[in-house]
């Protein structure tokens, strides 16, 4: 009884090829070239999002006419655009967090820093999954009382 548990446990445990951690420090590579520039946009976004009232203000003045969107409010666009960024920051995070301690994992032949990365990389697909559920029941509804209100605009 006690060799066929050692024997299943040790079955658990497997290694990566050559091939394998070859494809593993690419992947980290790509994410971290991903990573940087997810936060170089998203520092971007929040440049935008401070500047988006002086930017309506201006393209008002030229124009020579109100802009409809400026009875909104550039508060509202400004609050807009800080919310993406806080949620584009996370799987950015969780990015950069894989990437960075797959390479450690590597260079340092450390099997914790690889669980690391692969913790955040779950996370990163989590996040990303759970927000396109979101996103997704969002679009069906906003689908489901345009059908409702084009049912009832017809009568």
């Amino acid at each position: 009884m006690e060799e066929n548990f050692t024997e299943m446990v040790s079955k658990k445990n497997f290694e990566l090829s050559e091939e394998s951690q070859g494809f593993l420090k690419e992947i980290a590579k790509w994410a971290y070239f991903l990573s940087i520039l997810g936060f170089v946009m998203m520092g971007l976004m929040v440049v935008l999002a401070l500047f988006i009232g002086t930017i309506f203000s201006k393209l008002t003045s030229m124009s020579g006419t109100m802009n409809p969107m400026m009875g909104v409010g550039t508060g509202f666009f400004s609050a807009i655009y800080l919310l993406i960024a806080l949620l584009y920051f996370f799987p950015i995070y969780y990015l950069f967090q894989f990437s960075s301690k797959i390479k450690i994992a590597f260079r340092d032949d450390d099997n914790e820093q690889l669980n690391a990365s692969f913790k955040y990389l779950k996370s990163h697909y989590k996040f990303i999954g759970i927000m396109a559920l979101i996103f997704a029941c969002f679009y069906g509804f906003i689908i489901f009382m345009g059908l409702i209100v084009g049912i009832f605009s017809a009568f």
